[in-house]
């Protein structure tokens, strides 16, 4: 009987992770399944550039995984039941249970209301295409009407200020505000906070700082300080939330709803379940959690994978890196910032901003739409055979005891 490996989620890590294991095990030994709620490959980095008004690729993920001998399976994941190894998934056919002796969780992340009355009703948020999608069709309507219209940007946050540029510059119709509850660009070195306010004017966004909305409604927002702004288009980019399917289903997860991991992406409850990306509350090399990202999921896509075929083959895991460097920010499509950040994660004094910075941006945005579409290019033809029957039940060890993986440096 082959091991049956079931990839929840066909972002930027699940698409890595699911090619690389489909080339480096072998297919007599291995069965993998993907599971996604979409037929296409989203290039969630650049969802803003889609609601500003711009044409981004979206790969069909049966001719990503084409050749590579992975079942795609379009459907969304309802629940997770890591005791009896089932996934239940709701499709076009009426869904059903798809059974896996080791799962890859990658089901990501979403944009988070914390719990303000109005965002679920009125506000788009750009982390998923479909609500991209209709903030694109609302800017469109408002630039139609030829009388300009108000675009309102909720964080003050790297989503936020790419938001908030892209559309300034790609719509000039409009009046776009962005609304910060802190200092704009308070991560930010101060040359590059100087540089973020540099453009802001350039694109004539109005900057409203130190702000916190309390509530949104269909053509305003209400802030904490009795302050009323009019929008005519709200755009919520107030951080990023997991949702809840991997804590009903009995993993270990932490308060915000990640699923705990060990430095191989092992979940430490289940043996069986790894997670990547932003499911996964992953400690970096610095001791400190690794941020939702797109270079964390690149970094936790790989270490799974690596363990992965270390389990199931009897070869020795490596320990990758898992750091964070820096951000990469657009300002448009013309602008940009490199802030780069030590090993506790502040800014280094020294940044990069302007078309080169731009230009960095775009490659590696255009880098990582590459190796999602080519999730086997690169890696070692020779696919391993499994060491030994890997189908059976395997008991974590208590966490005071040595790692059930061996890692080497």
């Amino acid at each position: 009987m082959k091991h049956r490996i079931v990839v929840l989620g066909a972002g930027y890590a699940g698409t890595y992770v699911a090619g690389t294991l489909a080339r480096r095990l072998a297919p007599a030994d291995t069965e993998i399944t993907v599971v996604n709620a979409e037929p296409d490959f989203v290039q969630r980095m650049r969802l803003h550039q889609l609601a500003a008004g711009q044409e981004i690729a979206a790969p069909r993920l049966a001719d990503v995984f084409a050749g590579t001998a992975v079942r795609l399976r379009v459907g969304r994941v309802t629940a997770v039941d890591p005791d009896r190894r089932v996934v239940a998934v709701a499709d076009a056919d009426g869904g059903g249970e798809l059974g896996y002796d080791t799962l890859l969780y990658a089901l990501g992340s979403h944009g988070a209301d914390h719990g303000v009355p109005g965002v679920a009703e009125h506000a788009f948020d750009i982390s998923a295409r479909p609500s991209a999608r209709r903030l694109r069709e609302r800017l469109d309507r408002l630039e139609e009407r030829g009388e300009g219209g108000r675009a309102l940007v909720v964080g003050e946050g790297l989503t936020g200020i790419e938001t908030a540029t892209e559309i300034a510059e790609s719509r000039p119709g409009l009046s776009v505000t962005l609304v910060a509850r802190g200092e704009l660009g308070a991560a930010l070195s101060a040359g590059a906070r100087g540089h973020l306010r540099e453009a802001c004017a350039r694109l004539a966004v109005t900057v409203v700082e130190h702000t916190s909305v309390e509530a949104v409604e269909a053509a305003r927002v209400l802030c904490s300080d009795g302050t009323v702004l009019a929008s005519d288009a709200t755009v919520w980019t107030a951080g990023f939330v997991v949702g809840p399917l991997a804590a009903a289903s009995g993993l270990e997860v932490t308060d915000d709803g990640r699923i705990t991991v060990d430095r191989t992406m092992r979940s430490v409850s289940h043996p069986d379940v790894f997670a990547v990306g932003d499911s996964a509350y992953a400690v970096g090399d610095n001791g400190r959690p690794l941020p939702m990202s797109c270079a964390s999921a690149g970094y936790t896509g790989r270490q799974a994978a690596d363990a992965v075929v270390g389990r199931l083959t009897g070869r020795e895991i490596p320990n990758g890196k898992l750091e964070y460097v820096g951000n990469h920010i657009s300002l448009g499509r013309l602008d940009g910032i490199v802030q780069m950040v030590d090993k506790e994660g502040r800014a280094k004094p020294r940044f990069m901003g302007g078309r080169k910075a731009a230009r960095i941006k775009n490659g590696i945005v255009g880098m990582a739409l590459w190796a999602t579409s080519h999730p086997t290019f690169g890696l070692p033809k020779r696919k391993h055979r499994l060491a030994a029957p890997q189908n059976a039940p395997e008991k974590m060890a208590p966490a005071e005891n040595a790692p059930a993986e061996k890692a080497v440096a």
